[in-house]
């Protein structure tokens, strides 16, 4: 069996005064995608938060590689190779698409690759070389999309956490990240995807877990839960 390199156990946060996550566990294993799917305010957000170190945990434990990553901040994980896309995208607005880019590989110092991946992301998303001197706060949803992942390959990340990508774009703009997505992780990046669009999530998904209310409530490959009628009912609109 392939290497666990994400574990989350017994995890609870508090936030804002409500117990957002109740106890929840699961793992990412190398080589695989995983989706995370649920209804709106069911806790996914909240798990990614906890994860990547932007929330404090009121109890449980998240390990990456095998260790402890309690009380490390995003900067220190993205070191070791866990980067986040996260909800709302969060470009530096008045930056460039190139020097966003360049912010996304400040943990590394090889000049020269960092060049050859500015250009990989731009052979992915050819709307961002055209605007390669644009100001990223300029340009629509979509593209800041784009320039967000783009910017968290820049990492070589070994795992990449994304955070709701498809949500608030038009229909062309969400087929254009999702092919994406599953482009990057055919690329060899473990992927862990939190997503609305339940049924494109579990269409690429190796395994996904169904969240409600803080919880996991369910589990199983992608495939099994795109057809399993409490899924197709809940989240399908079956």
């Amino acid at each position: 069996m392939a290497q666990t390199l994400l574990k989350v156990s017994g995890l609870q946060v508090a936030y804002g005064g409500i117990q957002a996550v109740k106890g929840v566990d699961f793992e990412v294993r190398e080589g695989e995608l995983v989706s995370l799917i649920g209804s709106n305010g069911a806790g996914k957000t909240t798990t990614m938060k906890a994860i990547t170190g932007t929330l404090p945990l009121a109890s449980g434990e998240i390990e990456y590689l095998g260790k402890s990553i309690q009380g490390q901040g995003p900067w220190d994980l993205v070191k070791q190779g866990l980067a986040m896309v996260p909800e709302g995208r969060g470009v530096f607005a008045r930056m460039t698409i190139t020097e966003n880019l360049q912010m996304g590989a400040y943990v590394r110092s090889d000049k020269a690759g960092i060049t050859q991946d500015i250009e990989k992301v731009f052979t992915i998303f050819p709307r961002l070389r055209e605007r390669k001197d644009q100001l990223a706060g300029t340009m629509s949803g979509g593209e800041q999309q784009m320039l967000a992942m783009g910017r968290a390959l820049m990492s070589r990340p070994k795992v990449l956490l994304l955070d709701e990508p498809s949500m608030g774009l038009s229909p062309i703009m969400v087929d254009k990240i999702f092919e994406v997505v599953r482009d990057v992780y055919a690329q060899g990046v473990t992927v862990l995807l939190v997503e609305q669009n339940a049924s494109r999530a579990l269409a690429l998904a190796n395994r996904g877990y169904v969240m409600d209310s803080g919880l996991i409530t369910m589990t199983g490959s992608g495939k099994d839960l795109l057809s399993d009628p409490k899924v197709r009912a809940a989240y399908l609109g079956e």
